[in-house]
């Protein structure tokens, strides 16, 4: 029944220190024996995750696919062949970028379509990136026209609290209109913002629809609030257990193992094998 899986990977498929077990690893090559495409879905860039798409044996694959950015790219892994850019409009991200670099204590990321930039980057944001495997250049200077010829596919800050994310991200929209905005949270650290209309569940439809597969012939798994795009709009949304609550509230079904006890391997064998 099922023909695709579309999987976040930070706190839902990969352990904590960023790492892709074994038991993950070969119940995907599993999955994809039967068929079933298995399509990482992450805030992150599609750079960052390649050895982990080898340890799955889709890297560089014909028909294989990933989404990265929050549904901001969508690519074939053969050649990282780009399928569909949702990037956003210049103006709009230069506002939201000029909102967090004003702000002392924000590391504000901004994703190009093949490069990530870090103004203010902090040692704890750093390090978190570093072990997921994610490379970054340091942005030096708050003048956001060096992105002008650029797709720059979104804006993020990370901020050591929720209160100081939900601020900033009132502070954005006080300055930017919100129906410009699709605005999500992530890794407890994060508060993003993408292109409106753009989240994991819109690429999650439109490379099914690529690929005549039908909404609810789609698995959906995730642990945060920028995953529920993805999980509303298919016919299997799952939570792993260390997910937030308003995730395990739109799950179909909640695994019984979290991100470190092979999550994926658990969906995969209930659902696929």
């Amino acid at each position: 029944m099922y023909k695709m899986i579309v999987c976040d990977l930070d706190e839902t498929l990969m352990n904590d220190d960023g790492t892709l077990s074994a038991a993950n690893a070969a119940a995907i090559q599993a999955a994809t024996k039967k068929g079933v495409y298995f399509v990482p879905n992450s805030g992150r860039s599609y750079t960052s995750f390649q050895n982990d798409l080898a340890q799955m044996h889709l890297k560089d694959q014909a028909d294989q696919y990933s989404i990265s950015y929050n549904g901001g790219l969508i690519l074939e892994n053969a050649g990282n062949r780009v399928m569909a850019v949702n990037a956003m409009p210049f103006e709009t991200a230069k506002k939201v970028f000029a909102i967090g670099a004003a702000h002392p204590q924000a590391a504000t990321h901004v994703y190009t379509q093949d490069t990530l930039y870090i103004y203010h980057a902090t040692p704890d944001d750093s390090a978190y990136l570093t072990n997921r495997g994610v490379t970054f250049t340091a942005l030096t200077t708050a003048d956001f026209d060096c992105f002008k010829t650029a797709n720059v596919m979104k804006v993020i800050m990370a901020l050591p609290t929720m209160a100081q994310r939900r601020q900033m991200q009132t502070a954005v929209e006080a300055q930017v209109d919100p129906a410009e905005l699709a605005v999500t949270y992530s890794s407890d650290r994060y508060v993003e913002f993408n292109r409106a209309g753009v989240n994991k569940g819109t690429a999650s439809i439109q490379l099914g629809a690529q690929l005549g597969i039908k909404p609810a012939e789609i698995i959906a798994a995730g642990d945060n609030s920028n995953d529920l795009p993805m999980l509303t709009a298919v016919g299997l949304p799952i939570s792993v257990a260390n997910g937030i609550a308003s995730v395990k509230a739109a799950a179909k079904y909640v695994t019984v193992a979290t991100n470190n006890q092979d999550a994926m391997a658990e969906i995969i064998n209930k659902f696929i094998l």
